[in-house]
């Protein structure tokens, strides 16, 4: 049984997960390229990003795990926001989602965004609709909300109080129609049969609008002024209406809340400071929205107190910025702010405003971006200590080896058989010292016959080495370094191959297990390597992977033959009839699970094949 080796990302990753706070958020997978592969939301960041790297709990999590399989493997690094609220997170989510069109995030093909509510108040008698665009047009607008099911169920409650229209109908002054069944429901007022005025129905939008921004009690005051009214002019009939319209608004459900809209345009600023750097969030907030962020690093800010950093910061950024907005929310207040203030609002040519919330939303906004810039620093640390290490590693390997290049690119090879039979290659590529098993490839050994372990290596190489020379796209991106599991014998059995397709300017080394000791060609004595070395350990690590990775293959080709083997020992049974079974009931394991009757209705058999099939298997 191979012993378990944890690799370099794996520790990366595992470093970075304890770096996770438990607060709702975004975050953001990213592979060795540094581009984002998938973007997702959660209630608690820790909890939800761990359990990508958990195994899947039951079978129900087995379509997912799929995914899975193919996306963990090429998380290279974890970044995230920190958000108020899941709602925050979720409209947050979709704004990346649609910069960033990350591989494995399910996308919206036609570009829509989450939804808002739209009363079209400039019309006489203006109805209330879903809509996904947000447009300057006079109207309305309440959101974004966090799923369209959510706000018509929002829009079946409102329209359950308040009598406003729903229909399409275009309404002609003097040219009264005949009501609809939502009339006699009492669930319209009837605008189109002339029995309410401009007047009353405008009263309707207004308590909707209210009842939207949050206003409950306002709209529960007149209603219950109105109800009064009804009753003291014998009005019994529209006193019960606005009886029940009371009743809904004081039941209202939690599902109506809308999310929470950050307002106007405007940079949030917040920076931690750590001996000689500064780490600054800059969060972007356009069109009522957040719709991006960045983050800045300064050095030689050592004793330099909060106020002098920002001011510096702000002079920096601001002077090759491509667009600066119309208020500036700052964690902490600027030296010179007048001066300052005047210099934005001449780059901008209108008035700029700077500010420190001290209270109510704008600084619940500024708590958030301190939150993250303070987890951001942390994680920003963490990366660069651990590329340090990395560059570390792989410029001592190239010093060992007397390399040319830095071998940010290192194929391993490696042979799996037993006496000859079921053999099986590998090749597993490590980038920057990390595995990118997206560019493993296998090799079912198609030459070589019984135990011969040099020629099955020359095969594997020679097969991958041919598609790199015909230029095919899957296999044309060279190593900087190729490592054998093996001694002297197959280093010298490789090298052959390489000498006879003219490849001579790709290093190849071989790693022997007994005592762990590296070869190259030309010397027959392994290099001398301190057994602490962090580019031995590299190496072993490529080694181990090519090993894990041929027996695995060789494992699943062992056991596919030795399961069919078993029904061409069943008497009666020939190559016709076993093909006709597996094609009928698709393994091995469902032929010895079928009845005999299910057997018996295969093309080709009977009740007596089926009855020897029972009993053989």
């Amino acid at each position: 049984m191979l012993q378990y080796t944890i690799t370099m990302r794996q520790e990366r990753i595992e470093t970075q997960l304890n770096m996770l706070p438990a607060l709702p958020g975004v975050y953001l997978f990213k592979d060795i390229q540094d581009t984002v592969i998938y973007v997702g939301k959660a209630v608690n960041l820790t909890n939800r990003v761990r359990s990508y790297f958990n195994p899947p709990s039951s079978d129900a999590d087995q379509a997912t795990s799929f995914k899975l399989q193919r996306m963990v493997p090429l998380i290279h690094d974890i970044d995230f926001i920190i958000t108020d609220t899941e709602q925050k997170a979720l409209i947050l989510e979709n704004t990346l989602i649609k910069k960033y069109n990350p591989k494995y995030n399910v996308r919206l093909k036609d570009g829509k965004t989450y939804p808002y509510l739209k009363i079209d108040v400039q019309n006489d008698w203006p109805t209330v609709r879903v809509t996904r665009s947000y447009i300057e047009d006079g109207s309305r607008y309440f959101g974004p909300f966090a799923s369209a099911s959510l706000l018509r169920k929002t829009i079946k409650t409102i329209k359950r109080i308040f009598p406003f229209r729903s229909c399409h109908k275009t309404l002609l002054t003097g040219k009264p129609s005949v009501p609809c069944l939502q009339y006699h429901m009492h669930r319209c007022l009837g605008p189109c049969s002339g029995n309410v005025t401009v007047e009353e129905y405008a009263d309707v939008i207004k308590q909707v609008i209210l009842f939207l921004e949050g206003k409950q009690e306002i709209v529960l005051r007149e209603l219950k002024g109105k109800m009064k009214a009804a009753s003291q002019n014998l009005h019994y009939e529209k006193a019960a209406l606005y009886r029940d319209q009371i009743e809904a608004v004081e039941n209202i459900i939690e599902g109506q809340k809308n999310a929470a809209v950050v307002k106007g345009e405007q940079d949030v600023i917040a920076f931690a400071q750590n001996n000689d750097i500064a780490y600054f969030e800059i969060f972007f907030i356009r069109n009522n929205k957040i719709t991006g962020r960045d983050f800045i690093v300064l050095d030689g800010v050592k004793d330099e107190d909060e106020g002098k950093v920002m001011t510096a910061f702000i002079k920096l950024y601001y002077s090759s910025s491509p667009a600066i907005p119309p208020n500036i929310l700052l964690q902490y207040p600027i030296d010179e702010p007048d001066i300052i203030t005047k210099w934005l609002s001449k780059l901008r040519e209108s008035y700029v405003t700077i500010s420190v919330p001290h209270r109510g939303a704008k600084k619940q906004l500024m708590d958030m971006v301190v939150e993250n810039a303070r987890q951001g620093f942390e994680l920003y640390q963490l990366k660069k200590s651990m590329s340090l290490e990395t560059m570390d590693t792989l410029t001592n390997l190239r010093e060992l080896l007397s390399l040319k290049d830095m071998p940010t690119r290192i194929e391993g090879y490696d042979i799996s058989t037993i006496q000859g039979t079921y053999s099986v290659g590998s090749m597993v590529v490590f980038r920057n010292g990390v595995p990118t098993p997206q560019e493993y490839r296998r090799f079912k050994i198609k030459t070589v016959q019984g135990l011969d372990d040099f020629s099955m290596l020359q095969e594997v190489v020679r097969r991958r080495f041919e598609k790199y020379l015909t230029h095919d796209k899957k296999w044309n991106t060279p190593p900087e370094l190729i490592l054998i599991d093996g001694g002297k014998g197959q280093l010298h059995a490789v090298r052959e191959v390489l000498e006879d397709l003219n490849i001579n300017a790709i290093p190849v080394i071989g790693l022997a297990k007994e005592r762990e000791e590296v070869f190259v060609p030309g010397n027959s004595k392994p290099l001398s390597i301190p057994q602490t070395s962090k580019a031995l350990h590299l190496l072993e690590r490529v080694r181990d992977e090519a090993h894990r990775f041929a027996i695995g293959y060789h494992r699943s080709l062992r056991h596919r033959g030795t399961t069919l083997s078993k029904l061409d020992e069943v008497p009666g049974i020939g190559p016709k009839r076993k093909k006709a079974l597996l094609k009928a009931l698709g393994s091995v394991s469902n032929i010895r699970e079928a009845s005999i009757d299910d057997l018996a209705k295969v093309e080709g058999m009977n009740e007596k094949l089926a009855r020897t099939i029972k009993e053989s298997l």
